[in-house]
C-alpha cells in the first residue's frame, strides 16, 4: 500500500510547481532554489563476538528543487546512497559474518511537499522531514545515510507571540532501511501517528507540553509492540551569566503506555536533567537520562522508535531499543571551539563519557567514551569520530571510527 503512494507523492510537487508558475499573483515573483547536499563517509566497526570487522565507504547524495511564490511553495528532493566499499552487514541483505553498519544502498524519493506559510500559520502536506524539540521522541535520523521522512500533514500556528501550537498527522514513516528493506526492517511503516506540541516562552525557558501517539502498524516489526502513547513536558533555556559565560539547561519528564494494537499492557517513565556551561571557547556539560522499565520483560520499557537515536546514549548505538530493564545514562562532556584558524572555521574538539546502568535490578551495563573533531571550509565540513563501548553486563565490547566529508549547496 505504501509503495502505491510513491507515484502520487512524486506527482504532487511537479503539479504544484505548474500551479505556482501559472499563478498570476500580481507583483509576486517566482523564486526557484536548487537543493543539493552530499556526504562521503568511512565507517569501521570492531565488535566482540562477530567474526569479521566492518569497513564501509558510502556516499549519500540528495538533490532537488524548491519553488516559492508568495505564501505558497513546493519542494521535491530525491536521495541515493551508494556503497563504494561494502564490507559490512547493511542490515537488510540477509545474513552476514561482518559487523553491522545501517546504511544500505538506496535510491528513493526523499521529500515531496506543498507548504503554505503566512505570518502566524504554516501548513505542510506530503513527504517531509520532521524534527521536534531535541529529536528524543520524533526526529529525522539524519546521521544515517538514508534519513527518515514522514508522509504527513502538519499545521503550525503561532497562537500568540509567546505561544505556538504544532499539530502533525502522519500515515506512514519511511525509515533508514531504504527501498530494499524487508522483514523487521521494512521500507516504511504505516499507521495513524499523531504528534502534538504546545510551546510557551517563559522567563526561565521554553516550556513544551507534548503528546506523541505512535502507531507501528506492522506485524513484522516486533509484532505491533512498538506502538505507544507518550505524554510529557520539557523545559529548555539558557542565560548569560557574564559577557563570555552562558548557562544552558533542559529538564524533561514523560509517561508512556501501550497504544493501538500493542499486546503489552505497560507503564514506563522518562526523565532528563541536562546542563551545559559555556566559558569563552570552552564547553562543559553533564546530564542524567532515564528510560524506565515496567515489568522487566521485552518491550515493556520506555521505547523511542522515532528518535534520532544517534544523538543519545552514546555513538556506539548499543541502546537503539531500550533493554527490558530500562537504561540510566549518566554522562559528562567537555569541548573547545575556535571560530577561525587560517581558512578553517567552526573548529570543534569534544569528548563525552557515558555510564550506563539498568533502571531495574541495579545492573551495570557498561560505559562508553566518544570523541569528535570537526572543522568547516566554505561549504564543506570534515569530521572524525570515535566511540568505544566497554561492556559489563549488557551487549559486547564495540569500537567504531568514522571519517566524514559533508557538502551543502
Amino acid at each position: 500500500m505504501t509503495d502505491m503512494r510513491l507515484p502520487r507523492l512524486a506527482a504532487l510537487c511537479p503539479l504544484a510547481l505548474t500551479l505556482i508558475v501559472a499563478n498570476p499573483a500580481g507583483a509576486q515573483s517566482l523564486v526557484l532554489k536548487p537543493l543539493a547536499d552530499a556526504r562521503l563517509r568511512y565507517e569501521r566497526v570492531e565488535q566482540d563476538g562477530i567474526a569479521k570487522d566492518a569497513d564501509a565507504v558510502t556516499i549519500r547524495v540528495r538533490t532537488g528543487v524548491s519553488a516559492t511564490r508568495g505564501h505558497l511553495s513546493a519542494l521535491v528532493e530525491a536521495q541515493g546512497n551508494l556503497a563504494i566499499v561494502n564490507h559490512y552487514d547493511d542490515t537488510v541483505s540477509g545474513p552476514s559474518r561482518r559487523a553491522a553498519v545501517g546504511d544500505p544502498e538506496n535510491i528513493a524519493l526523499y521529500r515531496a511537499q506543498l507548504q503554505y506559510k503566512a505570518d502566524a500559520v504554516t501548513a505542510t502536506a506530503g513527504r517531509q522531514k520532521i524534527t521536534l524539540d531535541d529529536e528524543r521522541f520524533v526526529g529525522a535520523a539524519n546521521w544515517r545515510q538514508n534519513g527518515r521522512t514522514y508522509d504527513a500533514a502538519r499545521f503550525e500556528w503561532a497562537v500568540l507571540p509567546q505561544l505556538k501550537a504544532d499539530l502533525i498527522y502522519s500515515w506512514s514513516v519511511r525509515g533508514t532501511s531504504g527501498i530494499n528493506g524487508t522483514g523487521a526492517k521494512p521500507p516504511a511503516i504505516d499507521g495513524v501517528n499523531v504528534f502534538v506540541n504546545l510551546a510557551a516562552k517563559t522567563p526561565i525557558g521554553t516550556l513544551t507540553g507534548f503528546a506523541y501517539l505512535i502507531d507501528q502498524d506492522e506485524q513484522a516489526v516486533q509484532g505491533f509492540r512498538l506502538s505507544s502513547q507518550t505524554y510529557g513536558a520539557r523545559l529548555a533555556g539558557n542565560r548569560a551569566l557574564a559577557p563570555s559565560v552562558k548557562l544552558n539547561w533542559a529538564l524533561s519528564y514523560a509517561r508512556q503506555s501501550d497504544y493501538h494494537r500493542n499486546p503489552n499492557d505497560y507503564r514506563a517513565s522518562y526523565y532528563l536533567a541536562d546542563a551545559g556551561l559555556e566559558v569563552s571557547a570552552a564547553r562543559l556539560g553533564a546530564g542524567y537520562e532515564v528510560l524506565g522499565a515496567d515489568r522487566g520483560t521485552a518491550l515493556t520499557s520506555f521505547q523511542t522508535p522515532l528518535a534520532s537515536i544517534f544523538k543519545f546514549q552514546g555513538w556506539a548505538d548499543k541502546f537503539t531499543t531500550t533493554p527490558a530493564n530500562g537504561v540510566r545514562d549518566l554522562y559528562g562532556s567537555a569541548g573547545w571551539t575556535w571560530k577561525r584558524v587560517g581558512p578553517l572555521t567552526g573548529i570543534l574538539i569534544q569528548g563525552v563519557y557515558h555510564r550506563f546502568d539498568s533502571d531495574r535490578l541495579s545492573m551495570d551495563y557498561g560505559d562508553e567514551v566518544d570523541l569528535l573533531a570537526s572543522a568547516k571550509w566554505r561549504r564543506y565540513t570534515v569530521s572524525a569520530r570515535y566511540a568505544d563501548y566497554h561492556a559489563d553486563s549488557f551487549a559486547t565490547n564495540t569500537r567504531k571510527f568514522w571519517l566524514e566529508l559533508d557538502y551543502v549547496l
